[in-house]
């Protein structure tokens, strides 16, 4: 009796296997390809895909194929191979640049990072006027970049009758130097780009606020849990994926600041706040007749390189964490 207890037991136990197992797929030939509206697809398709190239991996290929000549975009090119990839190694402004950046961009997470998050999160705590206070937060981002820099160009006026150092004077501050520093022009221009910036980062985080479950909150707030520990325990690890993404996308478009040194200090003083950018900028306009426009793309190609194995490291790294 047991014995055919057991095998009815394991025949149903391989029947539900069996019907648990997916079917194979059927394998893809041209033949099925074509019948499943697969040209009709390709050919709804090529014109996007001819204005992507064009427009998108076209200077790509030129920018590469540029990055081994010696152009100024007048006289005939000339390649020259990876001796532009060699000058630029080569030059001693280069080392300064690289280590401008970073300073920028580490100032920029330390100040521009947790701040739109801690606005975010404290915009969503308001009951009334929420929409108002969104639209003043989007606010700098609506102002054209250069217009902001100019104005706060103007802000900074290193004088005593400067707007900044007329507030720190009020509270027995002296006058500042701000851009005219070398300690003190790359703060000034990241506190600037933070301004200019953190709009943007709030709208997104106050729309992935909306898509928390409130239950959580509820559920905080049952257990005595304060705003800080909602926010450390519920908030913080919904938003982990989101957290994530604004990270690396601010770590992108820092380490390309061009913007704010070339319009505040044109890299001054002392080369105090030349960035990469700006390196190339000058590489192709500032340095010869023409420029040259070789090392500059060669330049921009090791940046583009470093930040895609940058990219790819980092979501390596964060894949698993934010997943789970």
């Amino acid at each position: 009796m047991s014995t055919v207890t057991e095998t009815a037991a394991e025949a149903g136990v391989d029947a539900v296997s069996a019907a648990s197992t997916p079917a194979p797929r059927p394998r893809r030939t041209p033949r099925t390809w074509l019948r499943g509206g697969g040209l009709s697809n390709l050919v709804f398709a090529l014109p996007m895909l001819v204005v992507f190239s064009l427009f998108s991996w076209s200077p790509i290929v030129q920018s590469v194929v540029m990055s081994l000549q010696k152009t100024n975009l007048v006289t005939d090119p000339q390649f020259v191979g990876l001796d532009n990839f060699a000058n630029v190694l080569a030059d001693p402004l280069l080392g300064k640049a690289v280590l401008n950046t970073l300073a920028f961009a580490g100032l920029a997470l330390l100040m521009g990072f947790p701040l739109p998050l801690f606005m975010a999160v404290l915009m969503s705590e308001v009951k009334r006027m929420k929409g108002l206070y969104s639209a003043l937060a989007y606010l700098p981002v609506v102002v054209p970049p250069v217009v902001a820099v100019l104005l706060w160009k103007v802000f900074y006026d290193a004088s005593p009758t400067g707007v900044f150092n007329t507030v720190l004077g009020w509270v027995g501050i002296p006058p500042q130097p701000w851009l005219q520093s070398p300690a003190s022009a790359m703060p000034s221009l990241v506190l600037e780009a933070t301004w200019a910036a953190a709009g943007g980062s709030i709208i997104i985080y106050l729309a992935a606020l909306l898509a928390v479950p409130p239950e959580l909150y509820d559920a905080a707030e049952v257990d005595g849990a304060s705003i800080w520990k909602k926010v450390w325990h519920v908030t913080l690890p919904q938003l982990r994926g989101i957290l994530f993404i604004m990270l690396i996308l601010q770590i992108i478009a820092t380490a390309q600041v061009f913007l704010e040194p070339f319009l505040f200090t044109g890299g001054g003083p002392n080369n105090a706040t030349v960035t990469v950018l700006l390196l190339i900028y000058r590489y192709a306009f500032q340095n010869s007749l023409g420029g040259n426009y070789g090392e500059a793309t060669a330049l921009s190609v090791m940046l583009a390189i470093v930040l895609a194995l940058l990219s790819w490291a980092y979501f390596k790294l964060t894949d698993r964490w934010s997943t789970t």
